[in-house]
C-alpha cells in the first residue's frame, strides 16, 4: 500500500475513534456490541487494519451516528482501491490506459481540470503528449513500449471537445505555458494549439498569472468528472477520490482558483507572450 493510502486509512480510523468517543462508548464496549475482538477496534482506529464497509456500518450503528454513513462508507470502500500504481495501470500498454480514460469521458458532462505546471492532456498536441509519455516510460524503467498507440488514443479524447453537450472548464498556471516540454519546436506547436482551442464554445480556459494573488494555495493538478470523482496524478501513482465530502472540497478549491485566473483576451495575451519568448 502506498504511503498516501496508509494516511487515508489512518484518517478514517481517527474519525471512527472520534465518533466512538463522542458516543460515550469505550473500545471494549463497542467490541462487545459488535461481537469483535478488542484488538480489532484498536487496529482500525490506528490504521493498522482496513475497515470494511460492513465494519463501518456496524460501527456507526452502535454509536448511533448513521448520519455519517454515506461519507465514511465511501471512504472505506475507496481506501484500498484509490491508488493504482503506474506500473500496474500501464502494464497493458499506454493505449489501453488512454482508452480507459475515453470511457470515463463518455460518462462525464462537466469537466473541471486544473494544472499549474503543464498543459492539460486533452489540450495537448501529439508531440507534446509523446514527450511526456516517453519521460514517464523512462522514469518508470519498464514502462509501456506502445507510446505511439498511446498518443493516438489520447488524441481520440479530443473529439469530446467538439461533440455533445459537455462543458470543459480548465485552469492552467502561467508556468504551464513556460515549462519546456520537448524543446522550442514542440512548445511552439503546443502554444499555437492552445490559442486555437481557446475559441471553442464548450471550452473555458483560465490562466493564473505568475504574480496573481491566490485565495487558496496552488496545490497539485487534478481533474473533476462531474461531481462524482476527482483524479490526481503523482510521480508514483494515480489517485481517485469519490468520497462525497472530499469531492465537494475539490469543487470549492476549483472555484477559489478560478478567482485568481484571467480569461478571454488577457489569457490569450499570456499565451502569446510565452510563444514570443520561444527561440
Amino acid at each position: 500500500m502506498s504511503f498516501e493510502a496508509q494516511r487515508a486509512r489512518e484518517a478514517l480510523g481517527t474519525r471512527l475513534r472520534e465518533i466512538r468517543q463522542q458516543s460515550g462508548l469505550t473500545g471494549r464496549a463497542l467490541a462487545a456490541l459488535a461481537g469483535w475482538q478488542l484488538s480489532k477496534i484498536s487496529k482500525i482506529e490506528h490504521g493498522k487494519q482496513a475497515a470494511t464497509e460492513a465494519d463501518v456500518r456496524t460501527w456507526l450503528r452502535h454509536c448511533e451516528r448513521e448520519d455519517a454513513l454515506d461519507d465514511l462508507v465511501a471512504a472505506a470502500h475507496n481506501i484500498e482501491t484509490l491508488w493504482t500504481e503506474w506500473r500496474r495501470a500501464l502494464r497493458s500498454g499506454a493505449r489501453q490506459r488512454q482508452l480507459r480514460s475515453i470511457d470515463l469521458y463518455e460518462r462525464t458532462r462537466v469537466f473541471r481540470a486544473y494544472n499549474p505546471n503543464i498543459i492539460w492532456g486533452t489540450l495537448q498536441t501529439a508531440e507534446y503528449a509523446e514527450t511526456l509519455m516517453r519521460q514517464l516510460a523512462d522514469f518508470m524503467g519498464n514502462g509501456p513500449t506502445d507510446i505511439e498507440a498511446g498518443v493516438a488514443a489520447r488524441m481520440e479524447r479530443q473529439q469530446f471537445l467538439y461533440r455533445g453537450d459537455r462543458r470543459f472548464n480548465v485552469i492552467l498556471g502561467e508556468q504551464a505555458l513556460n515549462t519546456n516540454i520537448g524543446g522550442p519546436g514542440v512548445m511552439r506547436g503546443q502554444l499555437d494549439r492552445l490559442l486555437a482551442v481557446m475559441t471553442l464554445p464548450r471550452l473555458s480556459v483560465g490562466i493564473i498569472p505568475a504574480r496573481a494573488s491566490y485565495e487558496i494555495w496552488p496545490g497539485n493538478m487534478f481533474i473533476m468528472f462531474d461531481d462524482r470523482m476527482v483524479m490526481l496524478e503523482t510521480y508514483s501513482a494515480e489517485l481517485t477520490v469519490t468520497e462525497p465530502g472530499e469531492v465537494t472540497m475539490y469543487g470549492r478549491a476549483f472555484a477559489l482558483l478560478q478567482r485568481s485566473a484571467v480569461y478571454g483576451e488577457p489569457a490569450r495575451r499570456l499565451v502569446a507572450e510565452a510563444l514570443a519568448r520561444l527561440v
